[in-house]
């Protein structure tokens, strides 16, 4: 029997119970789903990360709190630095031309009768030139209002655009905190970082963060989130690390682990790279389980039709049917089960990433080294899982199997 004729077959015999294939096909369906779109969406937050992180400037570093240990470990991290160490770097690393120290935290603000959560950030003026921000209305923090402890605000767009849609803000007042600030300025839009919105966030002195707000200092001083630091040129960022680094030990008196850490916007790029190939991985292992629960259907499903099916392999066996032949034609009809269902749970997920891509900030991003791999992996566990059924309806006696009629 040729290859055309045995396919017809198959197709013919999966076609005629409609409902049982489909649901053998179903566990294929949902594992080849599942693993494109967990694929696709850690392509595409890393394509986001990639083109967020190009808004930075090359010559920018962030000294971030707590050691490499406890970065790693948790998400609140300990508040190692303090206001005295910016101002430290600031005056004694020569290779630094701009710090700005920032203090962040969740809080609600309102407006006459609208309320929300935003992320409130104390800052200093050189906030905007190591950051990049730009004012759209009025003005931002200045020196002043950080000296003066001042009760005053920029907003980000969007906090701006939700409580005074087509109004001028300037010169209203806010409630952060149930403390009234004044509005001096509209930051201009600047998109995401990480994850995170910079247009839904509000600036504040930082002085006035500490006091006012959060309400903590250490022993040393006001506590950090972290420093942002600007170098003269992308050439001088690797002394300007070093010196930070070493200043730092010193002020902290370390002699063992450093109790910080200073990173370029492309070393944070690489750690995000790297925790998001790790979840990517380990989401679509957990996807493949269930191509591997679907395979397991496939031979479950498959046995149920040898055995169902005795009487027509006991007479095609006794009218010249060889052993391979019965072998191909059950092996055949494992493997189209597999790729159909394989071919349509690509399509979903192909779906489902533009799906997301399309409400949310993540790039649609489809790989097709992940289809194809895909498509490969549903067709070899239709094959492998379709061995042992056709084995058994290979070698079933033609005499033992039409005794059965």
């Amino acid at each position: 029997m040729d290859l055309l004729e045995s396919c017809k077959m198959a197709i013919a015999t999966l076609t005629a119970n409609k409902m049982r294939s489909g649901l053998t096909m179903l566990g294929i369906i949902i594992g080849n789903a599942s693993v494109i779109a967990m694929i696709g969406i850690g392509q595409g937050a890393q394509q986001l990360a990639s083109k967020e992180f190009k808004n930075l400037s090359p010559n920018t570093l962030f000294i971030v709190p707590g050691s490499r240990e406890a970065r790693n470990a948790t998400f609140d991290l300990p508040k190692t630095l303090v206001l005295e160490d910016a101002k430290a770097i600031a005056k004694q690393v020569p290779s630094v031309i701009a710090v700005a120290p920032e203090i962040n935290r969740r809080e609600l603000i309102s407006y006459r009768n609208k309320t929300t959560a935003t992320q409130v950030t104390g800052v200093t003026p050189d906030h905007m030139i190591v950051r990049s921000f730009e004012v759209n209305k009025g003005r931002f923090i200045n020196s002043i209002d950080v000296d003066r402890n001042k009760r005053v605000v920029a907003l980000g767009s969007e906090v701006a655009n939700r409580f005074f849609k087509g109004q001028n803000p300037i010169g209203q007042q806010i409630r952060i905190k149930d403390i009234s600030f004044e509005i001096v300025g509209v930051m201009a839009e600047k998109g995401s970082m990480l994850g995170t919105n910079q247009d839904d966030s509000v600036f504040i002195p930082l002085t006035t963060m500490a006091y006012q707000l959060v309400g903590k200092t250490s022993p040393y001083g006001i506590e950090l989130t972290w420093i942002n630091v600007a170098a003269k040129d992308e050439e001088t960022v690797r002394a300007a690390k070093f010196q930070i680094e070493n200043l730092l030990r010193l002020r902290h008196k370390i002699v063992d682990e450093d109790d910080f850490g200073v990173e370029s916007p492309k070393q944070l790029l690489e750690i995000f790279y790297k925790i998001t190939n790790g979840l990517t991985i380990m989401l679509a292992s957990i996807a493949g389980i269930s191509l591997l629960v679907g395979g397991i259907g496939v031979m479950n499903i498959m046995l149920v039709s040898v055995a169902e099916r005795t009487q027509e392999i006991g007479l095609r066996k006794a009218i010249g049917a060889k052993e391979q032949d019965i072998l191909a034609q059950f092996l055949i009809e494992a493997v189209i089960v597999s790729a159909a269902g394989g071919t349509i749970g690509i399509i979903l997920g192909v779906g489902s990433v533009y799906l997301i891509g399309a409400i949310s900030p993540l790039t649609a991003t489809i790989s097709p080294y992940a289809i194809l791999l895909a498509l490969g992996v549903s067709s070899s566990i239709g094959l492998f899982f379709g061995v042992i059924p056709a084995q058994r309806a290979a070698k079933l006696d033609p005499i033992v199997a039409l005794r059965s009629i």
